[in-house]
């Protein structure tokens, strides 16, 4: 009985394997890629060999046979002309919603300016923190000049059927910070630009398509598009954080956080050194904040008298830049601590000093954090943490001299990520953002395709009612 046992469980292994063989060469000849493990097969190095010789052929075998052998600068000019680019149709909204917010006065000819003759400027101060959507407005514009494809990660397309997505060109942080303060008895034009947009929208084809799920819709200051973002959420909006949306209007998996622009001049040709930097940890701002900022008076009262740390109460007004620039050059660590909402611009001044972020703020979400990783050249503080007895000190004095270099190092690698420019040069804020889009697309092709496979069975709906209004605005 054990011998007719064994004998049956060979027969059983020799069955299996001719089965498994058989499968293979069967796939083999139709050309068609394996569908499972080569491990599982004996001398499954070899085979996993041959089965890469039969479908990738070497340029340096080819060559071998007559053909001209690729170069390096071959290979680096067909990965430039592989670059994946983000198709954007942007609306040619009337200028009243964008260019005019900055002075500009439109021709007859165009409602955009000439960006070759001259380009509008944005107001200056705290406003520029949160000019996202005139940075990437002035790249869609500068993408259509041949001369500057370069290595961007966005053009302008004329057909909104050949479009990744659709950018709504609408300056609504200026918007707000320009027109929201009303005197009595005026009426807000900031409102009427929120009304007059949402109108426009729902009516276009390319919002209808696909109810606005590829759109681009810019709303960096926390409270601009106050009235208009619970109409328009199915968009994908560009933020500085989720501090003032509820989760059905704005999240992670459909928006895309930016960077502020920031504020304190940039640290040119840094050379500074741990030694060179005296002060240990700094902060200036404003202390006395509402919602989850109060942390900010309770580490002030914590930190104020200790050695080698600076915080105090600061502003952008008169000098408070040219400070807070000095301030931030010549220390080791800058505090970024929550305020009103999660983010605030002190940590992009702070990567732009190369003084190194400790962040406070639970809630904070971080741009393009999907591809790089903050812990480099970050120090992440629970809140609950910073405020016991001494742990905040403690934790940065233990931090080493070669640590330290280390993400003072990364700091002056990753800088480029958040800079504003115009024109837009490879990697830096305004191309990132695009990218982070272009990775965003695959999720919002899928959602779309989705949303259409009971289209045969459903009667067609108008606008935003071909989607389902979140339960938080059915209830309030």
């Amino acid at each position: 009985m054990v011998l007719t046992h064994k004998s049956l469980f060979v027969l059983f292994l020799m069955t299996s394997a001719l089965l498994v063989l058989s499968r293979l060469l069967v796939l083999r000849s139709n050309g068609r890629p394996l569908s499972f493990d080569l491990s599982i097969l004996p001398n499954s190095k070899l085979l996993a060999m041959q089965e890469n010789e039969h479908h990738n052929k070497s340029p340096l075998i080819s060559a071998s046979k007559g053909e001209k052998k690729e170069t390096r600068n071959d290979i680096s000019r067909k990965s430039d002309s592989n670059r994946q680019v983000l198709k954007v149709f942007m609306y040619d909204l009337p200028s009243e919603f964008h260019f005019s917010l900055l002075g500009w006065k439109r021709n007859r000819k165009s409602v955009w300016p000439n960006i070759r003759a001259g380009v509008p400027e944005y107001p200056g101060g705290l406003n520029l923190q949160h000019s996202i959507e005139y940075w990437l407005t002035l790249d869609l514009l500068n993408s259509e000049f041949a001369d500057n494809l370069g290595c961007r990660s966005a053009i302008r397309v004329h057909n909104s059927s050949q479009a990744d997505v659709v950018f709504v060109p609408f300056f609504s942080s200026i918007s707000y910070n320009r027109y929201s303060k009303l005197k009595p008895g005026q009426k807000s034009i900031n409102n009427f630009l929120q009304e007059k947009l949402v109108q426009f929208l729902t009516e276009q084809e390319e919002w209808k398509r696909y109810g606005g799920k590829d759109h681009i819709i810019v709303a960096h200051h926390p409270n601009s598009l106050l009235d208009a973002r619970t109409k328009l959420w199915p968009a994908m909006f560009i933020l500085a954080d989720f501090g003032r949306y509820p989760p059905t209007v704005a999240n992670v998996e459909k928006d895309v956080i930016a960077p502020y622009k920031h504020m304190i001049r940039s640290y040119v040709n840094d050379s500074s050194g741990f030694d060179s930097r005296p002060t240990l940890l700094y902060f200036q701002g404003a202390i006395y904040r509402k919602d989850g900022g109060m942390i900010r008076q309770e580490l002030f009262y914590m930190l104020q008298n200790e050695k080698d740390v600076h915080f105090s109460f600061g502003s952008a007004q008169k000098n408070g830049v040219d400070e807070a620039s000095q301030g931030m050059h010549s220390s080791k660590f800058c505090l970024n601590i929550a305020g009103d909402t999660p983010s605030s611009n002190r940590l992009f001044d702070a990567i732009a000093s190369h003084c190194v972020p400790v962040v406070i703020s639970d809630e904070i979400e971080l741009p393009y954090e999907d591809v790089l990783n903050y812990s480099e050249f970050c120090v992440f503080v629970r809140t609950s943490d910073a405020l016991k007895e001494n742990f905040l000190l403690n934790l940065i004095k233990n931090i080493s001299r070669e640590e330290w270099t280390r993400m003072w190092k990364r700091l002056k690698e990753v800088e480029r990520f958040f800079e504003f420019r115009y024109p837009s040069q490879d990697q830096d804020a305004v191309q990132m953002i695009w990218q982070a889009f272009l990775r965003k697309v695959p999720a919002v092709k899928r959602e779309i395709h989705k949303s259409r496979r009971f289209t045969r069975t459903t009667l067609p709906a108008e606008g935003l009612m071909s989607f389902h209004v979140p339960n938080f605005f059915r209830n309030s």
